[in-house]
């Protein structure tokens, strides 16, 4: 059989690679990309939101999530759940509705597309016939009302959505049973809102939108009640008895309207501009919740004074004499209320305000007082500030990990202490292995702490390092605060403020020992800030060290943006991360490359000049390295002068192609007849706008030449105790590798512990290598006499890994866009390669070292490298052979910004932004999977079906 066998084809190592490796999309993390439809179940607890995308996910108590994708990818215009049932309609913009339904399935519940339906007119008949404007499900269970834009109201059967023409509603029928003097048929066009009677399932209310209003009997199929409106009709609300109920209108009114048995024809109690007199913003939609002190709350979105806050997103909250605008700064999308839906309950009473912004879910204590907003245990807003940069680190220590969320609790004391009151399904994924940390460096100086554990990604804690600087805006202000005699009462709230004041704050590479409490950030603006931990609040002043990069070399003059000023004197941090050093990098470009070693106490960095090695300890710079070429001249420009960096290139660009079609036609002798010329010149064309499409860092597969632009560009920096000088003795050392595809070494000498104080920190180089392919080096690792990576830092300290193999010859990976090549130490004679394929254009964009443990046995685990590719693909590839094991689809080659914004974990997951707010993530690991395992059970029908249910009707719309 051997000779059957393909070259290299080992069964044993194949079977292992299926216990070892496979790839899973999990979960996703954050908030949804452009909500559209918001819908809520009293009697599943549980919330629905719906997207552009046609995205439709289901959330529940912390850990219940589903998602469900309509095949159409249409905008999800309204949510509906079925009353009392385990199924929820969606209304598309193309006019289908879809019957979803949550079953049980090997254990957990599962969201699943049952039947799907478009309503359709007569033959010849416009769209307007059955344009669907107004969805009501029936509490019987059995039948949709649907309204639409021609006044009609069709009636379609559940689940088989099959249309029973017989009881249409026309607005020929409603009007028989009105007074001509009062309507005509325009009045009866496009129905604007249905509900039920809360005490008569038999009556229904049906709302047009010119203001006509009637309460229509199904059984006897005619009208009993009209009521006119003298304003366009916005949206209907009953109240719980079902003796009045209220309409709000375009102008930004609403009216309470009684409803009784001996007149068929009634006018409004009362009629009431809320933020009137001036001309007001209509008032989409309204809640009136009764209490047991007999004052009610009323609730609604809009109404707002059109001249001076006609630009507000707004919900407005009246109790009393108690009277809030809750400002949001993104456009709401929906609301509800969450209130008492037991059907012996006299009254609503309100706990819970659940509003959908376009970019954030808020939630509003109505219980507490001064209504404060409750944080969110899931649906995190990440993208508050814009997102910049991400790390990960697993298996963070107890002690660390109370640290942070003390610290974060301290943040937190604005926020309700009300349980999540949206808490429907149950959590049943097994808890979660270890504690894991994704922080996510913001635009606007912040840095915040996620709880990456498990399915829910649960903000701990916030960091800024605004304090530091001197900028625009005085971190002490609060845009909360109100004056006793300003009218509207507006208060802002939510977290998403997407505008920084200042780009130059932006948080570009983190780095944190989790064993020392050290953390490192770096900024836009060459702004290193070395940080510890800290319980309590402090004032200390700030230790500030400049970094000449460019150690004063004539003819270059930096033509960026300038540096941030600092704070003179102390400066007071709260409880938590508290810099106590700040290293500034002269020129004050980005920071390309960090690196942190606390046992050391040296942290390195690197931006497109060069790169330095600071000792945080005695606070004192030890070296720089200019590792700038003389043709860099768009390293000086700084990213505020892309414009003419990018007409330069393209320039360049250009001038190769018309080069290389000149070269190409002396080689030919001026042949080859007119189709040739005109085929090569597609294809340059075809290439420089493939090059123009690719990242700035992308190039073509030939060897490069050391004039090309960025080549001294820092990408990464790399500590390592390894063999430098020879074979005899290993020491300290420092590696950088550049876009220019050069690895610097240096090695250093730390003094010991008893004299760390009083000695110098020294450092020399000691190596640097040229790869002959000059493609941009992106990662280093030394590989000690066991061919295992070295640990991290104080890893072996606190007797989490073993001491390093220091007995055999260690090895260097070097790891660049196009290869992977492993050298021996301490002569740095090459080994062994492995070069990435020349065809596909295929180029190494993230690559990290990934244990995988065996689903099969805990005896057994392994390192590999994970590697992402800029055409999306994930490869894993062994060590220290290069052997490439599997390789998956994960990221679309197009989603240049995902691939930029994919960080993988340690053991073998990985994170990658789908969106500016959500994280996809995925697993490449049989053990680690971390996925939403829940379940949905039946709660007990109540004996009366009719109980008024949460109106989730969406407004978007109208909007």
């Amino acid at each position: 059989m051997r000779r059957f066998l393909r070259p290299g084809h080992d069964p044993v190592r194949e079977r292992l690679k299926r216990d070892l490796f496979q790839f899973n999309k999990t979960v996703e993390h954050g908030f949804p990309h452009q909500p559209s439809a918001l819908g809520y179940s009293p009697f599943l607890r549980l919330m629905a939101i719906g997207t552009r995308s046609g995205a439709i996910k289901l959330y529940g108590a912390p850990g219940v999530e589903f998602m469900g994708l309509h095949e159409e990818n249409n905008t999800v215009m309204q949510i509906h759940f079925i009353p009392d049932q385990c199924q929820l309609v969606t209304l598309l913009d193309d006019n289908s509705l879809h019957l979803w339904s949550l079953k049980q399935h090997g254990g957990a519940s599962e969201l699943r597309e049952e039947h799907r339906f478009t309503l359709k007119g007569p033959p010849g008949s416009p769209p307007s016939a059955t344009q669907v404007t107004a969805v009501l499900p029936h509490s019987s269970r059995e039948v949709l009302y649907l309204g639409t834009e021609s006044g009609n109201i069709f009636v379609v059967e559940l689940p088989s959505f099959r249309v029973l023409e017989d009881r249409t509603i026309t607005p020929e029928a409603v009007l028989q049973r009105i007074p001509e003097d009062n309507c005509n048929r325009r009045s009866c066009e496009l129905v604007e809102a249905l509900r039920e009677h809360p005490k008569n399932p038999d009556q229904i209310l049906i709302g047009y939108s010119r203001g006509l209003i009637v309460l229509w009997d199904l059984q006897n199929n005619k009208a009993t009640h009209h009521f006119l409106g003298s304003q366009q009709l916005e949206n209907l609300y009953w109240q719980r008895d079902g003796s009045k109920f209220i309409s709000c209108h375009y102008d930004g009114s609403y009216s309470q309207w009684p409803v009784s048995s001996d007149n068929r024809q009634s006018e409004p109690l009362e009629n009431t501009v809320p933020y009137g007199p001036f001309p007001c913003k209509a008032i989409s939609k309204i809640y009136w919740q009764t209490t047991k002190n007999g004052l009610p709350y009323i609730i609604f979105q809009g109404g707002m004074p059109r001249a001076s806050y006609g630009d507000r997103h707004s919900i407005s909250v009246i109790h009393g004499s108690q009277q809030t605008a809750f400002d949001f700064t993104s456009r709401v999308i929906d609301f509800f209320i969450i209130f008492s839906s037991d059907p012996a309950a006299e009254f609503d009473d309100p706990s819970a305000l659940v509003v959908l912004a376009e970019e954030e879910l808020v939630v509003i204590d109505l219980k507490s007082a001064g209504w404060p907003a409750v944080h969110p245990p899931y649906l995190a807003s990440l993208h508050c500030s814009a997102i910049t940069c991400s790390h990960h680190v697993s298996n963070i220590p107890l002690k660390l990990w109370e640290r942070i969320i003390s610290a974060g609790s301290k943040q937190n004391i604005h926020y309700s202490s009300m349980p999540w009151p949206i808490d429907g399904g149950t959590n049943i994924a097994p808890d979660p292995p270890q504690r894991d940390l994704l922080l996510t460096g913001h635009e606007d100086g912040t840095v915040r702490f996620w709880d990456a554990s498990g399915v829910c990604l649960h903000l701990l804690y916030k960091l800024s390092t605004v304090r530091v600087f001197l900028t625009d805006a005085d971190p002490n202000d609060n845009m909360n605060t109100l004056g006793e005699d300003e009218w509207p009462p507006l208060r802002k709230v939510g977290t998403f403020d997407p505008y920084s004041d200042d780009p130059r704050l932006g948080i570009q590479k983190i780095y944190l020992c989790k064993y020392s409490g050290y953390l490192a950030v770096a900024g836009t603006a060459g702004q290193v800030l070395v940080m510890e931990l800290n319980d309590e609040d402090a004032e200390h002043v700030v230790d500030h060290a400049e970094a000449d990069l460019l150690q004063d070399q004539e003819g270059y003059r930096w033509k960026g943006h300038e540096k941030l000023k600092t704070r003179d004197g102390p400066v007071r941090f709260e409880a938590g991360f508290q810099p106590f050093v700040l290293v500034q990098c002269q020129p004050p470009a980005v920071v390309t490359s960090l690196a942190l070693h606390s046992e050391w106490k040296l942290v390195a960095f690197g931006t497109s000049h060069g790169f330095g090695l600071f000792d945080h300890q005695q606070k004192r710079l030890v070296f720089v390295k200019c590792t700038l070429h003389p043709s860099d001249q768009l390293a000086l420009e700084g990213p505020l002068s892309r414009v003419k960096s990018l007409k330069k290139s393209l320039r360049q660009s250009f001038r190769r192609i018309r080069r290389s079609r000149v070269s190409s036609r002396k080689r030919r002798g001026g042949g080859g007849n007119a189709s040739e010329v005109q085929e090569a010149n597609a294809k340059f064309d075809q290439d420089v706008l493939q090059e123009m499409e690719l990242a700035p860092v992308q190039r073509k597969i030939e060897a490069r030449s050391a004039e090309d632009s960025f080549t001294g560009f820092v990408r990464t920096l790399y500590f390592a105790d390894t063999f430098l000088r020879d074979s005899s003795r290993h020491c300290p050392s420092l590696w950088a590798g550049t876009n220019g595809g050069t690895v610097y070494a240096f090695c250093l000498r730390v003094p010991p512990a008893e004299r760390r104080m009083d000695e110098p920190v020294r450092a020399e180089q000691a190596k640097e290598i040229q790869l002959m392919h000059r493609a941009p080096v992106v990662g280093i690792l030394v590989l000690d006499g066991r061919s295992i990576p070295l640990p991290e830092p104080l890893e072996v300290a606190h007797d989490l890994s073993k001491s390093p193999d220091m007995q055999g010859s260690h090895q260097l990976l070097v790891v660049s866009e196009e290869q992977f090549k492993v050298f021996t130490l301490p002569k740095v004679s090459s080994k062994l390669k492995l070069k990435l394929t020349a065809l596909e254009g295929c180029r190494v964009r993230k690559v990290t070292v990934a244990n995988f443990g065996s689903c099969k046995t805990d005896d057994y685990s392994e390192n590999d490298l994970a590697v992402l590719t800029n055409l999306g693909d994930i490869q894993i590839i062994s060590l220290p052979f290069l052997k490439l094991q599997i390789r998956y689809p994960c990221i679309r080659k197009e989603d240049v910004s995902g691939i930029a914004s994919c960080v993988f974990t340690k053991y073998g997951q990985g994170f990658y932004l789908i969106s500016p707010s959500e994280f996809e993530r995925f697993s490449l690991s049989t053990k680690w999977l971390v996925e939403p395992r829940c379940i949905v059970d039946m709660p007990e029908v109540t004996s009366n079906n009719h109980v008024h249910k949460s109106d989730t009707e969406n407004a978007a719309r109208k909007s």
